[in-house]
């Protein structure tokens, strides 16, 4: 009776978002949307090529180049670029992705490294954070100073290591700001004295935080999703204020220390995550951190919403901030 009381607490279902996921507690997993990968390509309409580069066995990017030829010899701003699905979801290389980053590389005429990053439950944090600090690190030792200019030519020649920028959504955006953090703990952390010079662009970070804030009320169920979710990704966490998921936190590191002089923060005005990504900037400006920070509020518009029709108006105006942003 024991053993099969044992087996049914298996098989309880601690996370599921419909369509999406089912986590249950003996670790399996059941995903329904986003692993599937498509092959690089070039792009027939933007003319925007792509390809892959495995940089350990853990750890895999995929890159995306315009087209150099209308580009006057000038070198281009480079995106790293982190994928969201709150650390349980996706890869890099599924069609919702490849999709997106070739219509934003070709609208910002940058390169964009996508990184596909170990995810949870089978990966527990902090290897996210771990894998994509990896792919930054191989991004940046093909800055000048490198000796034999790196690995990667589409890196080395074609990219503008005085704008590298940092990017994601959801988890990317969480991923983002960890880096940047990480990068401004030592100075000199990146290979050949690179640095995240662009900025970061933090589209609807997936942050948390003791008590509820207005924009949780909008999707009451997601807003607890997310919670759970974080228990799942995060084993053994202290909860909402661990400062993984909440660097406003009073455990998290100090602010000031982000590793860039811009920030730009996209939000939407029915996202649950909406008020936490205003908290953030508000706890940024006061840290004494010396940069800027650029708001953009997509009015109607729910978290994501871009993955599902980036050519849709708001997309659009959104990856138009995006793109100025990124060639500052």
């Amino acid at each position: 009776m024991a053993g099969s009381g044992a087996g049914a607490s298996d098989e309880e279902v601690v996370l599921e978002i419909e369509h999406c996921i089912r986590i249950f507690k003996s670790g399996r997993v059941e995903r329904y949307f986003g692993s599937d990968p498509v092959p690089p390509s070039t792009d027939a309409v933007t003319g925007v090529a792509s390809k892959d580069h495995t940089i350990s066995p853990e750890v895999a990017v995929r890159l995306y180049l315009p087209p150099v030829a209308a580009t006057d010899g000038k070198k281009l701003p480079i995106l790293v670029y982190f994928h969201g699905g709150g650390f349980v979801l996706h890869t890099a290389f599924n069609f919702v992705f490849h999709g997106y980053l070739t219509s934003l590389a070709a609208r910002a005429r940058a390169i964009v490294v996508s990184v596909d990053y170990r995810i949870a439950p089978e990966h527990p944090l902090p290897a996210a954070y771990d894998d994509s600090w990896e792919a930054l690190s191989w991004v940046a030792s093909h800055a000048p100073g490198g000796g034999a200019g790196g690995e990667e030519p589409w890196l080395a020649e074609h990219g503008d290591f005085s704008r590298l920028s940092l990017g994601g959504e959801s988890a990317g955006a969480n991923i983002a700001h960890h880096l940047a953090m990480r990068a401004g703990a030592e100075e000199g952390l990146l290979p050949h004295g690179a640095r995240i010079s662009g900025g970061i662009v933090l589209v609807h970070p997936y942050f948390l935080g003791h008590g509820k804030v207005p924009s949780e009320d909008s999707d009451p169920v997601m807003a607890e999703n997310v919670v759970k979710m974080w228990r799942v990704v995060r084993p053994g966490t202290s909860g909402v204020d661990d400062p993984w998921i909440n660097p406003l936190a009073a455990g998290a590191p100090p602010m000031e220390a982000l590793a860039c002089g811009r920030v730009l923060m996209c939000l939407a005005e029915t996202d649950v995550c909406r008020d936490r990504g205003r908290a953030y900037c508000e706890g940024l400006r006061a840290s004494g951190w010396a940069g800027e920070v650029e708001v953009l509020e997509v009015a109607g518009q729910g978290h994501c919403f871009h993955l599902g029709n980036f050519a849709c108006d708001d997309a659009v105006r959104q990856d138009e901030v995006i793109s100025r942003f990124l060639n500052l």
